[in-house]
């Protein structure tokens, strides 16, 4: 009997919720405090990939494993204290998980943050609830690489035909693409132009969720 059970992977930052404005403080903190400026325009065009990959690209060199490794921590710890300030949900993002979670649709986080820092968002507006699994990208190859939805899709043992992956980044909507998965893409971090490889864009969530996936024809 075929594998019918449809999945809904979630990408966290910029698309649950709103912490782009945190990233950035963090980043320039961290990266202030070793020594090095943060390249504002560099940093909007590599968001969405995860600190290893992220790290490289923004100094414009592979630093030292230990430094690597004391600047992750550094940002990690100054995000994870101004975590409840700052991170506001997308609008409309509770009614789309309630709808999905209604229509026995299995949930999931896919995202390249680290595991810490998602729980911790994820407890901020009581999120914990609607995900059957919750997947970080931090050790896995970034986005666009699809290592992480592809990863999330076998713990919930849904075909990559059957899910759908909901992201804010070109990353991410590569590595959706690159999965071989559908992709709705929220313009809450990247203009619509630059999101053209998504399935389906839009504003944010307040559109009701089953017209969305009628328009796919994935309901």
């Amino acid at each position: 009997m075929p594998n019918t059970k449809r999945a809904i992977l979630w990408d966290l930052d910029g698309t649950i919720v709103n912490t782009y404005a945190g990233h950035l403080q963090t980043w320039e903190s961290a990266l202030e405090a070793f020594g090095f400026q943060l390249d504002r325009a560099l940093f909007v065009e590599q968001f969405g990939r995860n600190n290893a990959s992220l790290l490289p690209a923004l100094l414009g060199f592979e630093p030292e494993p230990d430094l690597m490794t004391k600047i992750i921590e550094t940002k990690e710890r100054l995000f994870l204290q101004i975590s409840a300030e700052w991170i506001t949900l997308v609008p409309g993002v509770i009614s789309w998980l309630k709808a999905a979670a209604e229509m026995n649709y299995l949930q999931a986080i896919a995202s390249s943050a680290p595991m810490d820092n998602i729980r911790a968002m994820l407890a901020v507006h009581n999120l914990e609830g609607y995900f059957a699994t919750v997947v970080s990208g931090s050790n896995l190859p970034a986005k666009p690489e699809p290592d992480v939805f592809l990863r999330a899709a076998e713990v919930l043992q849904v075909t990559k035909e059957n899910c759908l992956v909901m992201e804010d980044s070109v990353a991410g909507v590569a590595g959706a693409r690159r999965a071989g998965m559908c992709c709705i893409a929220v313009t809450t971090t990247w203009p619509r132009s630059k999101l053209s490889q998504a399935d389906f864009v839009v504003e944010d969530f307040t559109m009701p969720f089953i017209e969305t996936l009628r328009t796919l024809s994935w309901a």
